[in-house]
């Protein structure tokens, strides 16, 4: 689903810590309705997922 496969020349680990980071973005984009997802890279591996989420408030009128 994510088109990355064990032959694509990626070590297992970190095959293993790729798979580990799209789930956990996948699910902080199905919980959010509004706002956005930031996502922290240090030396090649994702350390951080950033959610900030918006609420919309209707204007009393």
């Amino acid at each position: 689903m994510n088109g990355i496969s064990p032959s694509s020349g990626l070590a297992p680990e970190k095959l293993r810590h790729v798979e580990d980071s799209l789930a956990n973005i996948r699910e902080a984009l199905l919980a959010l309705r509004y706002g956005s997802v930031a996502i922290t890279v240090h030396e090649d591996r994702i350390v951080q997922i950033d959610v900030t989420e918006k609420k919309r408030l209707n204007a009393g009128k």
